[in-house]
């Protein structure tokens, strides 16, 4: 943004206060705001137009919806619970992740159009309990990235390889804990102690150490991740064998809150 990117910014709620609050902190760059349900495919087709009549050329794509349905056991979910969260965490990938692809397949020559599909708990198959259908949808994710990777780079066999104009590239984005709603939403002080008190981010760290990756990508089928092997055991190390203590939560599991700034009732903190 600093360096004069434009934006386009969605959510199915009003996301005007984001919009204004990211212009004043960068005002190199614009911001343009709509709203939109990545559970309707036709809601995603006019994200997509919104955004190519804003921004022309589409660089960066990143599909980050994504919902958790509560902490609970899937037998105490109601089925509209569940076909609620399929939507919005499965089916919404691939809208939108087909308007952008289309998009970008049409897109100057030379022209190279981004897809990050964000990943979370579940995605590498370890059992997600209380959270069985996000766990089940983010794991899905990994299988459709490298499917579209395969049909980018060699098409699919049998057929002949369509050549696009705009280059598509597809990639798998993982930001790792943090301290959001979403994160937030349910817990228990336990979980707060641990694993979010050890391995949870704020996301302004978070966005600091992924952007620069993000616009790093030169080639298909990227995994750009926060949370990375030797992140992990260096905040392990930190916190069990230097005894370090969290930052943002407490030694009864209660998040820290910093005087002067906002919080909801889970205790995440208001970024605007």
């Amino acid at each position: 943004m600093d360096r004069g990117y434009d934006v386009v910014i969605c959510d199915v709620k009003d996301c005007s206060t984001a919009a204004k609050a990211l212009t004043q902190r960068h005002p190199n760059g614009n911001v343009y705001h709509t709203q939109c349900d990545v559970s309707d495919s036709a809601s995603c087709e006019k994200l997509g137009k919104f955004a190519t009549d804003k921004l022309g050329n589409i660089g960066y794509w990143i599909n980050n919806a994504g919902i958790n349905g509560g902490r609970r056991a899937l037998s105490e979910l109601t089925m509209d619970q569940v076909t609620t969260v399929v939507k919005v965490n499965l089916l919404g990938i691939f809208y939108c992740t087909k308007v952008a692809m289309d998009i970008m397949a049409n897109q100057p020559k030379g022209f190279t159009g981004h897809v990050f599909n964000t990943v979370g708990s579940g995605v590498k198959g370890g059992g997600t309990p209380g959270y069985a259908t996000y766990g089940a949808t983010k794991r899905g994710l990994p299988q459709l990235t490298a499917s579209l990777v395969e049909e980018i780079d060699k098409g699919v066999q049998g057929y002949d390889k369509v050549e696009t104009q705009g280059t598509v590239q597809v990639h798998s984005l993982s930001p790792g804990m943090v301290f959001t709603k979403l994160l937030l939403d349910d817990s228990t002080p336990e979980l707060r102690k641990f694993p979010f008190g050890v391995l949870a981010a704020q996301p302004e760290e978070v966005a600091a150490d992924l952007v620069p990756k993000i616009l790093a990508q030169n080639s298909n089928g990227g995994i750009v991740e926060f949370l990375t092997t030797d992140r992990i055991l260096t905040k392990f190390f930190e916190r069990f064998i230097l005894q370090k203590k969290s930052e943002y939560i407490d030694d009864d599991g209660n998040v820290i809150k910093v005087p002067g700034e906002q919080y909801d009732e889970t205790g995440a903190r208001a970024l605007y």
